[in-house]
């Protein structure tokens, strides 16, 4: 079972943590605008169980192509750093996942975009994400605690607010009680 195993933590400007990630010398991956949409049943069964099914599209800004994937995240693990079940493969065809899904029963719940930087450094991703309404966000995703730690330390990022919510949490709960239905676009 793959399992997902983060830190995210809240930051005021990337630019301080991208001349970081220049100065240990992480590798750029270029950077997206993704379009994030989260799907569940009417009677939101997979939010009740702490799980979350998305498809994402992902527009790249250096060529303009354009990829998807589908993801289920199982429900979080106790712990200090997010710790899910997650599966994830790529689909060719964003519109016809999302069809098939509605097909199953599935509608859409939240649709937000988010633009993501990604670099790579010791094993991790390091990713610098902006989300509407929430603001800047380091996000760094490794194969354990000790080296997401470590990538945290090197990137003098310690003092940083952790936030263990999904964004998808944190913007259903900017939103009025009652709505099922939200979207947050750049």
């Amino acid at each position: 079972m793959p399992i997902e195993l983060e830190a995210k933590l809240r930051v005021s400007d990337h630019q301080p943590v991208r001349e970081r990630l220049r100065a240990i010398g992480a590798e750029s991956r270029g950077c997206v605008l993704e379009t994030n949409t989260l799907l569940d049943t009417t009677d939101g069964q997979l939010r009740t169980r702490g799980c979350g099914l998305r498809v994402r599209r992902a527009v790249h800004d250096d060529t303009g192509g354009a990829t998807c994937t589908v993801t289920f995240k199982g429900p979080r693990s106790a712990g200090v750093l997010k710790h899910r079940e997650e599966i994830e493969t790529t689909a060719g065809d964003g519109d016809a996942m999302r069809a098939l899904f509605h097909a199953l029963g599935y509608t859409r719940s939240l649709i937000f975009e988010k633009r993501r930087e990604t670099w790579s450094f010791n094993g991790c991703l390091i990713e610098l994400d902006e989300v509407p309404q929430l603001g800047l966000f380091v996000e760094v995703e490794g194969p354990d605690e000790p080296t997401i730690h470590n990538v945290i330390d090197a990137l003098d990022l310690n003092a940083a607010e952790r936030v263990v919510d999904s964004y998808a949490a944190l913007l259903a709960a900017t939103a009025a009680d009652g709505v099922s239905d939200l979207a947050f676009r750049f």
